[in-house]
């Protein structure tokens, strides 16, 4: 996800371009995933970007909470999986602690 930054000459001077990383690949990853035929158009692509961005800021922040809390210096998928608790309402956690689970199985097995 992190993207080296990049330099641009102006007038002799070097410039570094603000680091823009955005969801926008992965969205349409899985949207081609759920609904191949269907597409996107750039506004909803940056609605979707922005909801994506908060929710992550969002457990990011609740699980560093946690951490603080638990006087632990590692953020873990302990924390992360509680934060998605806290986070995210009912059946949409559910089903976020289930892909999440199913996640770090795969990575560790690999």
């Amino acid at each position: 996800m992190a993207k080296a930054r990049k330099t641009t000459k102006v007038a002799g001077k070097r410039r570094k371009k603000a680091d823009t990383s955005t969801f926008k690949t992965y969205i349409s990853r899985v949207l081609k995933q759920v609904h191949p035929k269907i597409t996107i158009s750039k506004k909803a692509m940056s609605i979707m970007n922005s909801f994506v961005t908060d929710t992550f800021d969002k457990v990011a922040s609740e699980g560093g909470r946690l951490c603080k809390l638990n006087k632990k210096h590692t953020l873990s998928s302990r924390e992360v999986q509680t934060a998605i608790r806290l986070v995210l309402p009912g059946e949409l956690a559910k089903h976020a602690v289930s892909e999440g689970t199913k996640a770090v199985t795969k990575f560790s097995n690999a």
